[in-house]
């Protein structure tokens, strides 16, 4: 990975050029880096999912990282099967000009910083669709967030307690136990403690270090719902404690743009903002990446145009 000068995209029909004011960095582009998502065009590629900027009429928008086959006519095109992501297909938004379909761009609130702005298209978005859409969170539900410091986790600490939730969290560092409980969590846990109580929801992006802990987490008739696996893909399942408990497991990835308008929407409504962990310049994105890669982020790593 290299910062270089890059001549600007074409911009082709129903596309539109966007001056790109923050992005931020996510697990997603590690894996592009390491190869386990491919890319669809060649090297060299731009990487990125997030970014908010100002199209050349002057609008200010947030952009939508999935890409659904234009031949698709379902509401949700994260189940289109032929959809993408943005970086995959060579438009990447770690970039100071890129270009993107006009559907796939948001109304950025004027309430919102540039850098908080520019979290919300992944990290954001999954924790706000595996809350509210996946597993249905109503207020007063018990829910455990696995996870004290990453964005996912952050973010659905954070907007599961502006929805009236009783957020419990695991965290083997006491001190990002107590960061966690600053921006919203009511009880902090370590991640092999037995909980007080059995929980509505839990909210997994751990994977294989906690997914069997997850499971003995939920309670009957309870929803597991996961979205990404930071300690790995290969987990133990014990079968009887699903069917006997009636778990309802559910896979989630990204969200639609609809989710993130109303996201939005819910930040500006709610008076709660993303957790920014560092916000550096395009030049230093080495450096965000590094503390990603060192798990030494609290919240999003942002980046600056």
């Amino acid at each position: 990975m290299t910062v270089a000068d890059v001549p600007e995209p074409p911009c082709r029909d129903g596309w539109v050029r966007v001056n790109v004011r923050a992005g931020s960095i996510n697990q997603h582009d590690v894996w592009i880096l390491k190869g386990t998502v491919p890319l669809t065009v060649g090297l060299p590629a731009v990487i990125g999912m997030d970014a908010a900027g100002t199209t050349d009429d002057g609008q200010d928008v947030i952009v939508h990282a999935v890409l659904a086959d234009p031949a698709f006519r379902g509401s949700d095109e994260t189940l289109d099967p032929r959809r993408t992501f943005l970086p995959e297909a060579g438009h990447g938004t770690l970039a100071e000009v890129i270009v993107v379909p006009r559907r796939n761009l948001v109304a950025k609130p004027k309430e919102l910083s540039w850098a908080e702005a520019a979290c919300l298209p992944t990290a954001w978005l999954t924790a706000y669709r595996m809350l509210f859409t996946k597993a249905g969170a109503r207020a007063g539900d018990r829910v455990l967030i696995q996870g004290a410091g990453g964005a996912v986790s952050t973010a659905a600490i954070v907007l599961a307690r502006a929805a009236g939730l009783q957020v419990h969290v695991t965290a083997r560092d006491p001190v990002r136990g107590e960061r966690a409980r600053r921006i919203g969590a009511h009880e902090i846990h370590q991640p092999d403690d037995r909980l007080p109580d059995q929980m509505d929801i839990v909210i997994e992006s751990v994977g294989a270090a906690t997914w069997k802990a997850s499971l003995a987490a939920a309670r009957p008739g309870g929803c597991v719902v996961v979205c990404g696996a930071s300690t790995g893909f290969t987990v133990p399942t014990n079968l009887a404690r699903i069917f006997s408990k009636q778990l309802r497991i559910a896979g989630s990835t990204m969200g639609t743009r609809a989710e993130l308008e109303s996201l939005a929407g819910f930040l500006v409504a709610h008076g709660v903002r993303p957790v920014v962990d560092s916000v550096k310049p395009l030049a230093q994105v080495a450096h965000q990446f590094d503390r990603l890669l060192a798990g030494a982020a609290f919240g999003k790593l942002a980046v600056s145009m």
